[in-house]
């Protein structure tokens, strides 16, 4: 669970780097402002939340086996892919009906965190 954890981490983390560079660059001027400023917003939260993913598998592998942790991570992963990801496709196809997808990725992060207080918690 921990190495499992720690690559999609390391993954996003590297996909959040790109996405952002591609942003900044490729992404400018042809994008109006209120776009630009949802994919960026996309790509701040992918990078926090991959780091938080490092430090699930980071605490896995310092913790005995926990479903608060494995909650924690799985739900850390799904909050990238649903909430950034809508804010990548709403900001790309200018598609609105993709904003009421994200908040469920908002809320998958939220579980997260709260998995992860839980887990360390109780060792």
């Amino acid at each position: 669970m921990n190495r499992t954890f720690v690559v999609l981490g390391g993954i996003c983390a590297f996909l959040s780097v790109a996405l952002g560079a591609f942003g900044a660059h490729a992404l400018k001027g042809k994008l109006a402002a209120d776009m630009l400023a949802n994919f960026q917003t996309g790509v701040q939260y992918q990078m926090m939340h991959s780091l938080g993913l490092i430090a699930i598998g980071l605490a896995a592998s310092l913790l005995p086996a926990s479903g608060h942790l494995r909650r924690a991570g799985w739900s850390m992963f799904v909050g990238i892919v649903v909430f950034s990801g809508s804010l990548y496709v709403l900001s790309i196809t200018g598609i609105k009906q993709l904003g009421a997808i994200t908040p469920i990725g908002g809320v998958a992060f939220l579980f997260g965190w709260l998995s992860l207080v839980l887990a360390l918690r109780a060792k």
